[in-house]
C-alpha cells in the first residue's frame, strides 16, 4: 500500500538532513540555494504535502480563522463568509465556519468551541440581542483578535467593519420624495438591530426633513408576516405611494406580496430598498437599491484581522472603518432606467 511521502523521504533523495529540509522549505536565509533547489526538486519528484498539525504544534499556530454569521440563506452573509474566506487562502489560513440563527448563546458556544480549536482570530456578524452586553465580552475572549462585520458591539475593544447605513437609507428616502411622493412608507426588521436602527433614522430625517410625518411598519424576517402587515398597510385609506425597505429580504418579501395584491412597480407603487441582491437587475422593471460593497466588507473585515494577527503589542482599542454606500436608480421607483441602472 503506498504512503504519503515524509520529510525523512525528501531529506533521504536531496541528501540532506531532515533539519535542512525544513529551512529550505520555510526561506532559511542559512540554506544555499543549490541545496535549496535540489531539496525542491525532491518535493516534486516525491509530491512531499508538508504535515500541517505539525507545523502547527511547532509553530504554535493552527493557521485558521474562524467565521461566525447570523445564517446563510440570506445572501448578503453569504456573500461577506465567501469574501471573507478567499481573503484568508491568500494568507495560507482555513476557516471555521458558523452560524448563531441570531441568537447569542449558540454564538458564544460557537465561539467557544472555535477558541477551543485554536483559531487565531474571529470575524463575526454579532446576533441580534436585546438583553444586556454581548456575551462575546466574556473573559476568555480577552487575548483573542476579533473583528465585527455590519453591526458593531457597543463599548468594546472590537475592530468594526460598517458601512454608511443611515447616510444610505437618506438617500433612498430622498430619491422617492424627489420624484413627487409624498407618502413615503418605511418597511423594517426590530430598531434593536444596529443596521435597522440606523436605516430607520436616515429615512426618518428625509422624511422630517421635508416636513411630512414618518409611516414606519416594523415587520419579522417572515413571509407570513410579511404578507399581513404590508396588505394591512397597502389597504389603509391614505396609503403610501412608495415603499423604502430596509434590507434585501424585505424588499424580495415585499415583491411576493405585491405580486399577490396585483402590483406592479412603478405604476402601482414606487420601490426602493437598501441592499442589492442577485436578481435585482434582471427584474423588469429592475428594482432600485441602495447598495452597500458587500464583497469589499467581508475582504476589510478579513485584512483587519490578519493585520492584527500580524501586531505585535498592539492597542487595545478597537477601530472603526466605514465604507460607502450608492444609489442605484432602476425602474422600480419609476425613474427613467439605464441599461445598467443609474449610480448616484
Amino acid at each position: 500500500m503506498s504512503r504519503f511521502a515524509r520529510m525523512s523521504d525528501v531529506a533521504g533523495l536531496a541528501g540532506v538532513s531532515t533539519m535542512t529540509v525544513s529551512r529550505a522549505l520555510n526561506g532559511n536565509p542559512n540554506v544555499s540555494e543549490v541545496t535549496r533547489q535540489r531539496v525542491l526538486a525532491a518535493v516534486e519528484r516525491l509530491r512531499y504535502q508538508p504535515n500541517e498539525l505539525a507545523r502547527s504544534l511547532r509553530e504554535q499556530r493552527s493557521r485558521q480563522i474562524g467565521i461566525i454569521v447570523p445564517n446563510l440563506f440570506d445572501p448578503f452573509f453569504a456573500i461577506l463568509a465567501n469574501a471573507i474566506s478567499q481573503v484568508a487562502q491568500k494568507h495560507s489560513y482555513s476557516v471555521v465556519l458558523s452560524t448563531s440563527n441570531e441568537l447569542p448563546e449558540a454564538e458564544f458556544a460557537e465561539a467557544s468551541r472555535m477558541l477551543r480549536r485554536n483559531v487565531e482570530g474571529l470575524v463575526i456578524i454579532p446576533a441580534h440581542t436585546s438583553r444586556g452586553p454581548s456575551l462575546l465580552l466574556a473573559h476568555e475572549f480577552e487575548q483573542l483578535p476579533i473583528v465585527t462585520l455590519d453591526r458593531p458591539i457597543e463599548g468594546s475593544r472590537f475592530d468594526s467593519i460598517l458601512v454608511e447605513n443611515e447616510h444610505g437609507a437618506r438617500l433612498g428616502t430622498e430619491h422617492l420624495l424627489s420624484l413627487g411622493h409624498k407618502r413615503v412608507a418605511y418597511l423594517g426588521l426590530t430598531d434593536d438591530l444596529y443596521t435597522m436602527s440606523t436605516r430607520h433614522r436616515g429615512y426618518t430625517a428625509a422624511m422630517e426633513a421635508r416636513g411630512l410625518k414618518p409611516l414606519s411598519t416594523i415587520v419579522s424576517s417572515t413571509l407570513e408576516d410579511a404578507m399581513t402587515k404590508v396588505k394591512l398597510l397597502l389597504s389603509e385609506k391614505k396609503a403610501p405611494t412608495a415603499l423604502f425597505c430596509a434590507n434585501n429580504l424585505l424588499t424580495r418579501h415585499t415583491l411576493h406580496v405585491l405580486q399577490a395584491l396585483g402590483m406592479h412597480p412603478p405604476e402601482s407603487i414606487a420601490l426602493a430598498g437598501f441592499d442589492d441582491f442577485e436578481t435585482a437587475d434582471l427584474m423588469r422593471p429592475g428594482i432600485t437599491v441602495v447598495c452597500q460593497p458587500s464583497e469589499e466588507l467581508g475582504q476589510t473585515a478579513a485584512e483587519v484581522l490578519f493585520m492584527r494577527l500580524n501586531e505585535q503589542g498592539s492597542s487595545r482599542r478597537g477601530r472603526i472603518k466605514i465604507l460607502p454606500t450608492e444609489l442605484i436608480v432602476r425602474g422600480s421607483c419609476g425613474a427613467n432606467e439605464t441599461k445598467n441602472g443609474k449610480h448616484l
